[in-house]
């Protein structure tokens, strides 16, 4: 057994001795116990996950259906979920796109272990998100660079995928570089000791990092330009035995997916108290024009997931061909949103639009500009704190810190760009654009 094969075995390991101790007999025989895996620290499932645990509702949906426990079981990848599930120890789950594939083809081969893919939790319609990243002072400045260089992933994850599928578009073949896998964890800490060059994860690992100054981007997934997704799978046996339970579930979703559009900031600091992740970190992923949270099975999602298939086929990661068009159920989010009332998701509902937004540190909102030269200048004449900085990549649109971000200077417009592709894209346009650093930028506002 290779070292990069243990995390995932105790992943293993783990959800099966958890489960077995969750389904131990309730207080009484008529309560019924509901186990649902999620990733407390995965931003694009807090409405399956963090948040909906955090705010009760799915207890409170629960209530109307008769006497429940939820057990909430969490993990830092999809594989262990999905390990629970084929063990028949978990009933509902969230995780990415690429697990939930790889679920629902391991499932399907036991009736009773089978699952549907129910809802969406987050996505994006470019990819944005799943990232590269790489030690602050790396000499790396491309994506090709990775040539020959030891890459961190998560083997059969959205990060995984992405920095393969961008490798394999700029014409670096597999055999040139070294995927390991491993835990996000695992790799943050092997990237800031220098055992690895770069570490590629989905989200909130390659955010966190870059926040922490512990990482600087290389590559944002944005770059791609094929839609990403994290969702709800549940046991196929289970969701027809107990239809008003997965419609509780299901509504609950929706009541976090309302709380989180409406009140965007405090969701990310309930999701931060509960995540122990930081709320600038939260924010920035689930704040306006970051992870959209329709929850929605839309053409474009069920094709990007038609579209994974031949990569997960290429790591040797998918086995029996699933299909998707029965593998995705509808129908039980379309009864949730009818019961539901409110709010309508669906295909046609807008992604929350893109911001250059301030949040000063004790405000309850945050400040937001026409665009990010107002944002500048209002950060060098302001003397109060700033907790977070956030403004959106002229071209990918993919949301990140102000203060991270690489910026030119066109003209007397301020441009920001996440990573340095965009940059370099738009620089062959505006050959006049001026490279720029942010303290930089800070000073000569205040001039």
């Amino acid at each position: 057994m290779t070292r990069s094969a243990l995390p995932a075995l105790v992943g293993v390991v783990a959800v099966l001795t958890a489960s077995a101790c969750s389904l131990a007999p309730a207080a009484d025989d008529s309560t019924q116990t509901l186990v649902v895996g999620y990733q407390s620290k995965t931003i694009n499932t807090v409405t399956a996950g963090t948040l909906l645990r955090a705010k009760g509702f799915l207890e409170k949906r629960l209530a109307a259906v008769g006497k429940f426990h939820v057990d909430w079981q969490d993990f830092d990848t999809g594989a262990p979920i999905t390990s629970g599930m084929l063990a028949g120890k978990i009933q509902i789950g969230s995780m990415g796109d690429y697990p939930l594939l790889i679920n629902g083809s391991r499932a399907q081969a036991n009736p009773d272990t089978e699952t549907s893919m129910l809802s969406v939790t987050g996505s994006s319609a470019r990819g944005s998100l799943n990232s590269v990243v790489v030690a602050p002072g790396s000499p790396l400045q491309h994506l090709t660079d990775l040539r020959g260089k030891r890459i961190s992933a998560s083997v059969g994850s959205a990060g995984h995928g992405t920095v393969v599928t961008a490798l394999s578009r700029a014409g670096v073949a597999g055999h040139d570089y070294t995927v390991i896998n491993q835990q996000p964890q695992v790799g943050a800490s092997a990237l800031e000791s220098g055992q690895i060059d770069a570490l590629a994860q989905f989200v909130a690992w390659p955010g966190l990092l870059v926040q922490q100054g512990k990482a600087r981007l290389l590559y944002d997934g944005g770059e791609l330009g094929t839609p990403t997704l994290h969702g709800v799978v549940a046991n196929t046996k289970y969701a027809a035995s107990n239809p008003a339970v997965i419609r509780a579930f299901l509504e609950a979703q929706l009541d976090a997916t309302d709380f989180q559009r409406e009140h965007p900031l405090d969701a990310a600091q309930e999701v931060a108290k509960a995540s122990g992740l930081p709320a600038e970190v939260v924010y920035q992923y689930n704040g306006p024009g970051g992870t959209d949270p329709n929850p929605s099975l839309t053409a474009p999602l069920i094709g990007a997931l038609k579209s994974d298939v031949p990569y997960l086929r290429s790591i040797g990661q998918f086995g029996a061909t699933l299909d998707i068009d029965r593998f995705v159920d509808p129908k039980p989010l379309a009864d949730a949103q009818a019961a539901h009332g409110g709010f309508h998701y669906d295909a046609n509902t807008p992604p929350p639009s893109p911001t250059s937004e301030i949040w000063f540190d004790g405000a309850t909102t945050t400040e937001t500009f026409p665009d990010a030269t107002a944002l500048i200048r209002t950060l060098a004449g302001t003397g109060r704190k700033v907790k977070a900085a956030y403004v959106s990549d002229v071209l990918t649109g993919t949301r990140w810190y102000a203060d991270r971000s690489l910026w030119l200077r066109d003209g007397a417009t301020l441009v920001p760009f996440a990573g340095p592709d965009a940059r370099d894209r738009y620089r062959v346009e505006h050959p006049g654009a001026i490279p720029v650093d942010y303290r930089t930028l800070l000073e000569e506002a205040r001039r």
